[in-house]
């Protein structure tokens, strides 16, 4: 059984019309997602800025509120929780965000931060365990237990990402949602944030939702990749299948738009037409069709839904 079940999530935000009769309107950032995890398995969420990754990240973790489908960890249906049940729930599904140096309140020393979620989710235990759980935090993620009284500002940012991942492992959870928690960073720091994810994932069984837009990074450290395209799963697959095989043509566009050290390797560039349409007024059938070299009729008419092309790869594409 999957430690995670999404299906059919979809997320609408209104947008105010203009005008003296305004019309209410919804933009859906995300459109009818549905996939699995299992527990230690990373899975990787790539796609262009705007393509609803990050809308998509906060909904499973119930920062957002889906205006249809179901969230279901571990068998307990996160779906409809409120209140003090949805706080008692968080303990197993936290949030790495992708802005060390927004995500951390610069009043609070780094103890203090990690305290505040200790004593949420441990009320039971007194302040000198906690104390020892937050200098062993600070250990694992690789930082300085004497470093527990200095506040954000004294970090760098590759250690203040560092300190987020921690405040995310305080509460022990099964499920972590990582929002391009690397793209904020110098490259040289990148490789060891996304080392310390790997490590933490064998170390736990703690499952991810790694959201990001460099292809290489998510290769390197998911088992499965998702591609989404205005709001919509695409492609789901093994990672080397995805990288080696791509099968969607939004899949083989992305891919070829990656930069290589080699120069001459035959590898085409395929140059996508127009713009990505608006999620306002998406397209109707196949959200791709108006950009695709490959659309035909049925592509304008019928949405593609995601089917098992080959064992273990899902493509929405009437094509494949």
């Amino acid at each position: 059984m999957a430690l995670l079940e999404v299906s059919g999530v979809t997320v609408k935000f209104p947008v105010r019309g203009s005008g003296w009769f305004r019309r209410r309107r919804f933009l859906t950032a995300v459109d009818d997602v549905s996939f699995t995890l299992d527990a230690g398995e990373i899975l990787g969420l790539v796609g262009e800025s705007g393509c609803g990754k990050s809308t998509l990240g906060r909904a499973l973790v119930k920062l957002e509120t889906p205006a249809a489908g179901r969230i279901v960890l571990d068998g307990r249906d996160l779906t409809g929780l409120r209140g003090a049940e949805l706080r008692r729930a968080r303990k197993d599904f936290q949030m790495i965000f992708q802005d060390p140096y927004a995500s951390l309140n610069p009043r609070l020393s780094i103890r203090s931060t990690l305290d505040e979620v200790l004593r949420i989710h441990f009320p039971d235990e007194n302040a000198a365990r906690r104390g020892e759980r937050a200098a062993a935090l600070l250990t694992r993620v690789g930082l300085d237990p004497a470093a527990l009284d200095r506040y954000p500002h004294q970090f760098s940012g590759g250690q203040r990402q560092r300190i987020g991942i921690a405040r995310a492992l305080a509460a022990e959870p099964k499920f972590i949602v990582a929002d391009e928690p690397v793209s904020a960073l110098d490259v040289s720091v990148q490789a060891a944030i996304v080392n310390l994810i790997g490590d933490i994932r064998r170390e736990s069984s703690t499952a991810f939702l790694f959201i990001a837009h460099d292809l290489a990074v998510v290769e390197h450290v998911s088992n499965r990749i998702m591609v989404m395209y205005l709001g919509r799963s695409v492609e789901l697959a093994p990672a080397r299948e995805v990288t080696g095989d791509p099968r969607h043509p939004y899949t083989r566009a992305l891919l070829s738009a990656v930069p290589t050290l080699t120069p001459g390797d035959g590898r085409r560039r395929i140059i996508l037409p127009g713009d990505v349409p608006s999620p306002l007024a998406p397209p109707s059938g196949c959200a791709f069709h108006p950009r695709c070299p490959l659309a035909g009729e049925e592509c304008r008419k019928c949405r593609p839904q995601l089917r098992e092309a080959a064992p273990g790869h899902f493509v929405a594409c009437h094509k494949v």
